[in-house]
């Protein structure tokens, strides 16, 4: 029983830091069309965008501890015939990087450095949802 908490409670965070994930950079596509004399506009998407940063985090935390406690714990995706946990643990590595690449690019827009244009971060968008399509798949299917 405990198992089954414990992995549906991974699911759970690692479904709202996704969310989280997804939203956060179509507040960048916003910031990145606000025009510089909207500075009332800027603050109030700035202010979301490290609200929403900020509790992206506080999900993270936990989806990692759980996903830990899946692995170490029960030994999930490990031994043998388990190189699907090796590309997995790697995609999660790269929604890490992407997470804190999510809090530079925010760091920028608040001192007015922002370098991308609105295009750019559509694009940028879409690494998350490619990412969670190849963790999905990897967990479901364990093709290797």
């Amino acid at each position: 029983m405990t198992y089954l908490l414990v992995k549906a409670f991974h699911i759970i965070f690692v479904t709202s830091w996704f969310a989280g994930l997804f939203y956060l950079p179509r507040i960048f596509v916003n910031l990145a069309e606000v025009p510089a004399s909207s500075v009332a506009e800027q603050e109030r998407l700035l202010g979301m965008a490290r609200r929403l940063l900020r509790f992206t985090t506080i999900l993270a935390v936990p989806a990692l501890a759980l996903g830990l406690w899946l692995w170490l714990g029960y030994g999930i995706g490990r031994g043998p015939g388990n190189g699907w946990m090796h590309a997995k643990l790697t995609l999660v590595v790269l929604v890490l990087g992407y997470h804190h690449a999510c809090g530079v690019l925010l760091r920028k827009f608040a001192a007015g450095q922002n370098q991308h244009s609105s295009r750019w971060y559509r694009w940028f968008n879409e690494v998350s949802v490619l990412l969670l399509i190849g963790i999905v798949v990897l967990v479901v299917a364990k093709p290797f």
